[in-house]
């Protein structure tokens, strides 16, 4: 399932939540990415030992955890300029 679909389920748990009920509930969910797929619990278990007071804080903690072949490239973005002091990129005209 999408990450979108499986952060979805969290909407239905019961807060306060810890992250050890979170992954006992929801731990067997797969989120299927472009570059394959890992479990919710895999996720949940790199947000540490947490206590979710709602859905939004728990939804956050996965989206912040989920590996980074999840995210496509990492550190890319076409819309940040350049901060000052890095070497960006060369402009592409097109």
């Amino acid at each position: 399932m999408t990450l979108r679909t499986a952060t979805d389920l969290l909407e239905d748990a019961h807060y306060p939540a810890t992250t050890a009920e979170l992954r006992e509930a929801y731990g067997s969910v797969r989120i299927e990415h472009p570059a394959g797929e890992e479990s919710l619990d895999e996720v949940l278990a790199r947000t540490g030992e947490e206590e979710f007071a709602d859905a939004t804080e728990a939804v956050h903690a996965v989206i912040g955890a989920v590996g980074q072949d999840a995210v496509g490239r990492v550190g890319y973005s076409d819309r940040d300029p350049t901060p000052m002091g890095v070497d960006g990129h060369e402009p592409v005209s097109f």
